[in-house]
């Protein structure tokens, strides 16, 4: 078979295993293919080969050669901050003279707040209706105080984050409502200084995390392309939904599994 570029997607290349020096191969890759033949080259290449003296990879049995990360997107709750929605959900129970228990089940447990993050809701009808399922009139300041009280931030990821942007793009994908970037500023103003405008909720693109659309439509946004796009989110069906739609994506575990992967994708090395 004729070699062909190794810009294209639609084709994986690997090193023989045998037979000093390697060499590289492509080998066509079905362009059907959906959560195996992710865009880019998998390349094959014996451990420990020397990547420096030879033009190589070296210390992996394989890895993954891709168009540069340009854009590392992240998940907000539970990834840039922690988010306790035991105390969000108490903070509101006691405004409505009511029990922890009632409240989740009528906001969330319902759906109703899914309703929210998807764009179904605008804002105004978004923040009524939650009043009327609470049976409480529910405030603007009261649901953005309550939504604060329950957000802290990990300082070791906005740092991280704060690193990253010398270098590449950065921006954020929620699933919440679009008060929460209405009103960031008070809700985790560490993250303005470091993302700027690009904070973005899913109910401006008018769906939610897993769908692939959501992500989608965040990159379309934003102009670049999902193969040059890392996501980060704590949640696995999140990315799930992101590789999906063409991301690479990390399950946010740990700030040292993070870090991780951001080296495994060229990002963060050295430093």
């Amino acid at each position: 078979m004729a070699p062909r570029d190794r810009s294209d997607p639609g084709f994986r290349y690997s090193v023989a295993p045998a037979g000093p020096p390697p060499r590289i191969t492509i080998v066509e890759v079905s362009r059907s293919s959906r959560s195996s033949a992710r865009p880019g080259f998998v390349v094959h290449v014996p451990a420990g080969y020397d990547y420096e003296s030879t033009g190589h990879l070296s210390q992996s049995e394989s890895a993954t050669v891709t168009d540069a990360i340009k854009l590392v997107l992240f998940d907000m709750d539970n990834v840039l901050c922690n988010y306790d929605r035991g105390q969000r959900v108490a903070c509101l129970a006691e405004l409505a003279g009511s029990t922890s228990e009632l409240v989740h089940k009528a906001i969330w447990d319902s759906g109703f707040e899914l309703l929210g993050d998807s764009g179904a809701l605008d804002a105004p009808d978004y923040l009524r209706g939650f009043g009327e399922r609470m049976g409480y009139p529910l405030s603007l300041d009261e649901w953005v105080e309550a939504r604060r009280r329950s957000m802290q931030p990990d300082h070791a990821m906005l740092e991280i984050a704060r690193r990253l942007r010398k270098t590449v793009d950065i921006a954020v994908l929620t699933n919440n409502t679009t008060l929460v970037a209405d009103h960031i500023d008070t809700l985790l103003p560490d993250l303005r200084p470091l993302f700027g405008s690009r904070i973005y909720t899913s109910a401006q693109f008018k769906t939610a995390k897993p769908d692939p659309r959501c992500y989608r439509r965040c990159l379309a946004e934003l102009d670049v392309m999902p193969q040059t796009v890392l996501f980060v989110d704590d949640l696995p069906a999140n990315v799930a939904g992101a590789r999906e739609a063409g991301l690479f994506a990390h399950h946010h575990t740990s700030v040292e599994a993070f870090r991780q992967a951001l080296s495994a994708h060229g990002l963060l090395q050295g430093e």
